[in-house]
């Protein structure tokens, strides 16, 4: 996984709520086993039509949000299914970070688990923040991990929450494996005592 200290991009407003994980990736892409080319059919239904054609409508469509890495999202997201494949979805379509005011807990932890910060903000921040980005897309919002904060240009800052733990191995890049390879001296050590 890709360390994540701090993020400045900037995002995708998804006002819809109740988002489920066959949104973000229908069951027909759940036969892969690896996460390469799942980026494809992130939000597939929404973003092509019956042809495969790309919809100029859907939001990710838009040019001006080509390169967003954070996606501001309605409540309730990544609701329905624990498929891990919603998260690895969002993660190779190129986001780092997922803003709404609330999620369902599966997909929060697997979003932990992939590299993908998942912040949860009062629903009239998340608001605030749909408006700014509907107005300016160019918006460059900064995520600061380390500090759990979320600056806007003009200096506002909103504070998250996030467990010490799954902050810690977002930092360093590690999934619960890795962080468990990362203790090889230590448990080494342990063992050599006991």
């Amino acid at each position: 996984m890709q360390p994540f200290t701090t993020l400045t991009a900037t995002a995708v407003p998804m006002r819809a709520e109740n988002v489920d994980t066959d949104q973000i990736i229908p069951a027909r892409y759940l036969t892969a086993v690896t996460k390469e080319g799942m980026g494809d059919g992130c939000f597939s239904a929404w973003r092509y039509h019956d042809d495969g054609s790309p919809n100029p409508d859907f939001i990710l469509n838009k040019d001006h949000h080509a390169d967003a890495e954070i996606l501001i999202a309605g409540r309730n997201f990544g609701s329905g299914s624990s498929r891990e494949h919603a998260v690895w979805a969002l993660a190779e379509y190129g986001f780092r970070a997922v803003i709404t005011p609330g999620y369902a807990d599966i997909f929060y932890n697997n979003s932990l688990k992939n590299g993908l910060l998942p912040i949860a903000l009062p629903e009239e921040t998340v608001n605030m923040l749909h408006d700014l980005v509907e107005e300016a897309p160019d918006t460059r919002i900064q995520i600061d991990l380390i500090g759990q904060t979320v600056t806007l240009p003009d200096g506002q800052r909103f504070s998250f929450g996030i467990d010490p733990y799954h902050k810690d191995c977002l930092c360093q890049g590690l999934d619960d494996l890795g962080y468990l390879l990362a203790q090889d001296d230590a448990i080494g050590a342990f063992e050599a005592v006991h």
